[in-house]
């Protein structure tokens, strides 16, 4: 607590807890004076309150800014920015890399600028969990995991080593290694606080509200434990690292109130399926979601961090639950010091945040209700995640939406014949086409198929094709010749993400299951790629307790790794056979997976459909190998006596789950996990690394590359330049995700960035994930805008990255014209429809946009940390007026483009508006004109923008330029 507090409102005060006396500062003692009564204050904003209080210094915050938070008004519009300190920042390593390579950079920049590089470290604690790298190479096999560490190791040496020298170059900053768990589930289970404690420099210890942002959107899981925090892009998390605080608006808070309780065959994942689609119903983009009522107290806290941890997919910035005993126990089930515990009780007591059943209801701007007892087994899919369908209705759901989903050849498809043998020396994949009517909606089986036998031995690979009489191939070959892929065959089955792995209920329920289909004697279909990747390695030490390990390895789910893999992207290639079929058919195959992510083109590029459902409904979809199967009328197959085995058979009852958790989960598992947390394997440990406080970097490398975002940087900013003459890279529609803008997945050969690894001497085998690349800028400006789904109306009739060069109209790919357009001088921009930007907080998102010279984008909405993410790296977000888009007013993109009286609306700090004229001229001379919003919401953003972004603002100032 620093003796320049004006504590202008008496609120510094002390607490006794465990014999330790800690200062804070109350906020009991706001009430009654100037007018203020917090009882109606919703929790959230008491956190947000809390920091202001105790970070009162008479400039960044007043007094009179904690009395407008303090008397907070539920129907108002946020129009009041606030600056919020957070206590921590959480990264995993796709977004920390290159956090941490910008931190590098600032280093060498500062040097020039004749600064102190020692200057440019975290003051706040960071902390980074190295869990977006592993990738499902391998699977069904005992050594499944042991090979994709192996793999992942190999791929990712200089990331790995640049991040160790991170550890030691940087103060504030530590990594979990590889191999550990989900960067939210490590949060939930052991770095989240809760309470938070500092030493001042008087030695005095001052406690406070947990706090953080991460570089991940679902950074809001930890708010299952009643600990604020969201998802920022990581340029944000850069400057709150180094002492910049977060501006944002007082939000509006949804109230979202749960009563009674969750009833037989229901689960946390249906639940937050429900949850989710109803708050994207309501509209909560850019507000606070909390929850209270009743039902609280019957949701144990795995169920509210599940909750919690699709925020983004419901568009709040956070779904908060106050403290109460449920946290406290979970706190000690996780193996959390008693004195912690005792603390963090003392001190939300002492707050008056202690959630009890008699607490009085807070006043919310708008409030939602959901009895528990009314929600239904349900998936979400096979485009979003607010797309919540009853698992009873997905059959006539998925045939629905096929026209929809299917390529632009699937006029020619037909199924395809596909089984495969598995035995001693490798396996055997036999295909076969298989003749069906046009349009029928399944494959009739064929009299006669041409067999490919294929097999694979110690890496030798040999072959045989006869044709066979259908009914014969079974006797001959081994194998059975009425399994075909057809439209909504399931190849991937996935437990996977950090959603449903924290939840040990829905965890115990999938294991369960496992273990009576088996019993019964069900096995998977062969073409089904299934995978299980828990979020921290406490998950298989109760799997084993349980003795439910080896039922799910008998079924394929064997673990493949401790991170986030195919909710990612990162589910790894298809079998062969499976891909040919695919491929050669243009099939709609699906995937299944308890995560919270389904955007097109995300989970792999051969998968046009993708379902998020829970853990038991992933092993029961794999066993099921069709979409479109129905379990109340259509059984799982034949069962060792030879009768039906419905999913209602083998389904486990609430009771067997609940037994099954409290019986096999203990705190030692988690302290005896978190013990070693930060050793890591002998992978890790026999990792060499650079020294210094800079780094050297590897003028060679294809993975860690200096950012460019400094060069030539002078010391103070140039003024503002006026956008004329602009020229738009793409139009894109609705929901155009962060999926389709930022690099994401495997990188593809024949694209810019597998042609730039080529001529850098990368082998296709070796080129792995553009998120393990990240580092590079060269690779992920040539894969920004290049998502395999992505549609482009100026390149009508196409999917990819690609777009016409104008005026020529020349078709090439979007960064190939970038270049052009960049050797002409010309600025870029793009137009977009509602909801731009929407999914993860990809910080390439904005970056990739910004390498390929685009000034800036024309949306009829945006998604709120990608709208932010786009003024931290000096790209202009404009907005339609309302009712207004491109197609109302005539643009097909081929213009040229003008925006009129930026400059001076910046300089008056939008004293007169935010309205901007642009002014687009066609290739006749015909000119449109019309108005847009500048959304630069914050007078902080201003200045981000007029020093051409948040990290150039930052090293100006730390270097006393700015």
């Amino acid at each position: 607590m620093a003796t320049s507090h004006p504590n202008s409102f008496g609120a510094a005060a002390t607490l006794t807890s465990g014999g330790k006396t800690v200062k804070y500062f109350s906020l009991p003692a706001l009430d009654g004076k100037n007018g203020i009564d917090l009882k109606k204050l919703p929790y959230s904003l008491k956190v947000l309150l809390e920091n202001l209080l105790r970070l009162e210094d008479g400039v960044t915050v007043t007094a009179d800014d904690i009395e407008f938070l303090a008397k907070w008004d539920a129907e108002a519009e946020p129009s009041r920015e606030i600056a919020y300190m957070p206590a921590r920042v959480l990264m995993q390593d796709f977004t920390g890399v290159p956090a941490i390579v910008d931190l590098a950079a600032m280093r060498d920049a500062m040097k020039l600028l004749g600064g102190d590089p020692q200057k440019i470290n975290p003051l706040q604690p960071a902390e980074l969990v190295i869990d977006h790298s592993v990738q499902v190479d391998e699977y069904g096999a005992a050594n499944a995991y042991d090979l994709n560490a192996a793999l992942e190791f190999q791929r990712n040496r200089e990331r790995y080593a640049f991040l160790k020298w991170g550890q030691t170059a940087f103060h504030n900053f530590s990594a979990v290694p590889p191999g550990m768990g989900i960067c939210h589930q490590v949060n939930l289970e052991y770095l989240a606080r809760v309470v938070f404690t500092k030493e001042e420099a008087d030695g005095s210890i001052v406690a406070y509200p947990d706090t953080l942002v991460g570089t991940d959107s679902h950074t809001t899981m930890v708010n299952g434990l009643a600990v604020l925090g969201w998802g920022v892009g990581g340029i944000e998390a850069e400057a709150a690292m180094l002492g910049q605080p977060v501006s944002m608006l007082v939000p509006q808070v949804v109230g979202f109130k749960l009563t009674g309780k969750l009833r037989e065959g229901a689960t946390a994942t249906d639940l937050v399926l429900t949850v989710t689609e109803m708050l994207r119903k309501l509209g909560v983009v850019g507000k606070f979601v909390e929850f209270y009522g009743p039902g609280i107290a019957e949701l144990p806290l795995a169920d509210r961090a599940t909750i919690a941890n699709m925020a983004p997919e419901y568009g709040a910035t956070c779904g908060l639950f106050p403290v109460d005993k449920e946290t406290l126990n979970y706190l000690r089930l996780t193996g959390r010091s008693e004195e912690q515990i005792e603390l963090a009780e003392a001190y939300y007591r002492a707050q008056g945040m202690f959630h009890t059943s008699d607490a009085a209801e807070a006043e919310y701007s708008t409030t939602l209700q959901l009895d528990l007892s009314t929600v239904e087994p349900s998936v979400a899919g096979p485009k979003r995640p607010q797309d919540r369908v009853l698992l009873s209705e997905t059959p006539a759901s998925f045939a629905k939406q096929l026209p929809t989903l299917q390529g632009p050849n699937a006029n020619k498809a037909a199924a395809r014949q596909m089984v495969r043998w598995e035995g001693e020396g490798g396996h055997a994949s036999l295909t076969g086409d298989v003749t069906s009517s046009e349009g029928a909606p399944a494959p009739v089986a064929p009299q006669e198929v041409t067999v490919q036998i294929t097999t694979h031995d110690s890496g030798h690979t040999g072959g045989q094709e006869v044709v066979a009489p259908a009914n014969s191939v079974k006797e001959r070959f081994g194998v059975d010749p009425d399994k075909y892929l057809s439209d909504g065959s399931i190849v991937i089955a996935a437990i996977t993400s950090c959603t449903n792995t924290s939840n040990p209920y829905v965890m115990m329920a999938a294991g369960l299951l496992a273990k009576k289909a088996v019993e019964a004697g069900l096995t998977t279909p062969p073409w089904v790629k299934t995978s299980l990747a828990p979020g921290s390695r406490v998950v298989t030490d109760y799997y084993t307790r349980a003795g439910l390990l080896q039922y799910l390895d008998a079924l394929r789910f064997q673990v493949v790794g401790y991170g986030c893999t195919t909710c990612i992207g990162n589910s790894g290639p298809l079998p062969t056979d499976v891909s040919k079929s695919i491929e050669e058919n243009s099939l709609v195959a699906v995937s299944v997976l308890s995560g919270n992510r389904n955007f097109e083109g995300r989970i792999s590029p051969e998968v046009r459909a993708n379902y998020l459902m829970s853990p038991p409904l992933v092993v029961a979809y794999a066993l099921a190998g069709h979409i479109s199967h129905d379990f109340n009328t259509e059984s799982l197959g034949k069962g060792k006596d030879g009768n039906d085995v419905f999913l209602r058979d083998i389904w486990p009852t609430q009771k067997e789950v609940s037994d099954a958790v409290h019986q096999c989960i203990d705190s030692e598992m988690f302290l005896t996990q978190y013990a070693k947390v930060s050793d890591g394997d002998a992978n890790w440990q026999q990792l060499k690394f650079p020294l210094g406080d800079t780094y050297g970097w590897e003028g060679d490398s294809t993975y860690i590359r200096k950012a460019p975002y400094f060069d030539g940087m002078p010391a103070t900013p140039a003024p503002v330049e006026e956008i004329k003459a602009a020229r738009v890279l793409a139009v894109l529609g609705d929901s155009v995700t962060t999926d389709h803008i930022s690099p994401a997945g495997s990188i593809k050969q024949n694209g810019p960035a597998g042609k730039y690894l080529a001529e850098n001497g990368v082998k296709p085998a070796d080129f792995n994930s553009y998120g393990s690349r990240r580092g590079n800028h060269e690779v992920m400006v040539r894969g920004t805008f290049a998502n395999v789904r992505l549609r482009n109306k100026l390149a009508p009739g196409t999917e990819g990255g690609v777009t016409r060069l104008l005026p020529e109209g020349e078709g090439m790919s979007i960064y190939d014209a970038s270049v052009e357009y960049a050797k002409r001088g010309t600025p870029l921009a793009i137009l977009a429809g509602k909801e731009y930007g929407s999914g993860s907080s990809r910080d390439w998102a904005a970056k990739g946009p910004r390498l390929l010279g685009i000034k800036f984008v024309i949306a009829e909405s945006y998604e709120r940390i990608h709208r932010s993410n786009l003024v931290g790296m000096g790209i202009l977000p404009l907005q339609f007026l309302e009712g207004q888009n491109v197609e109302s007013l005539g643009l097909t993109g081929e213009e040229i483009f003008e925006v009129v009286g930026l400059k001076a609306m910046l300089d008056a700090k939008f004293a007169d508006g935010k309205i901007v004229s642009v002014i687009a001229e066609s290739s006749e001379g015909k000119t449109t004109e019309f108005s847009a919003t500048v959304r630069i919401d914050t007078p902080q953003e201003i200045l981000y923008y007029q020093h051409g972004g948040i990290l150039q603002y930052v090293l100006r100032q730390l270097a006393g330029k700015a």
